[in-house]
């Protein structure tokens, strides 16, 4: 298992400054935006919470609690590239009355009898975009062209960070509120809040493609 000290690139005497230094300056670099990746981006941050929860270097270590250790560390690993959404349906903000910029909205959904559809959790696995996961776990979020073309897709992001191509439709001062795309957003923070379905508030209207035919017949059925 790698130190967390070699992932940051400090050595293991460093002190509380040079630790957050070096942080800083690999968070940026390890930035799926930034030429970085998923992977590392998460290695990085696991490698940051490791030395602040206290972790110290080993000098003398057996082969049976290197062993055990091992495995253990591998399992923890495995649980923590997987990052945890919990998302809510905007359709149900407006059947009680609720504001997005609520601090206690997820808390409020939470205590209701909700379906699936309105509100849940599901796990995205590393390189994996919002979309494809919620789709992969049976869930039909909206969505149009799948390019980051339009803003049917889009989410509001509570919570968290997705990682997105820098190609995308969404202007500067939408993406500082918090929307994203769920067809090409990927998570990058372990743990994720939600408001999907997102396309109907009027911010986005010019951002979005007509409804396919079948859907246009459906909408007047």
């Amino acid at each position: 298992m790698e130190s967390p000290f070699d992932v940051l690139l400090v050595d293991a005497d460093a002190d509380d400054e040079e630790i957050e230094q070096a942080y800083r300056e690999r968070i940026k670099e390890a930035h799926p935006d930034q030429g970085g990746s998923v992977e590392e981006f998460k290695a990085v941050r696991r490698a940051y919470e490791r030395i602040k929860a206290g972790y110290e270097e080993q000098t003398e270590v057996t082969a049976a609690d290197f062993a055990d250790e091992d495995d253990s560390d591998d399992e923890r690993e495995q649980e923590r590239a997987y990052s945890e959404v919990t998302y809510l349906n905007y359709d149900v903000l407006s059947d009680f009355g609720w504001q997005t910029d609520d601090e206690r909205l997820f808390r409020k959904a939470a205590d209701e009898d909700f379906g699936e559809v309105d509100y849940g959790q599901f796990r995205v696995r590393p390189g994996e975009s919002l979309l494809e996961a919620a789709e992969e776990r049976g869930f039909a979020w909206p969505f149009a062209c799948r390019g980051g073309a339009c803003a049917n897709c889009a989410i509001l992001l509570l919570e968290g960070e997705l990682s997105m191509p820098s190609s995308h439709v969404l202007p500067a001062e939408l993406m500082e509120r918090g929307f994203r795309l769920s067809c090409n957003g990927m998570p990058i923070t372990d743990e994720l809040k939600v408001v999907y379905n997102v396309k109907h508030m009027p911010e986005l209207d010019d951002l979005l493609l007509p409804p396919r035919p079948f859907e246009q017949a459906y909408a007047n059925d």
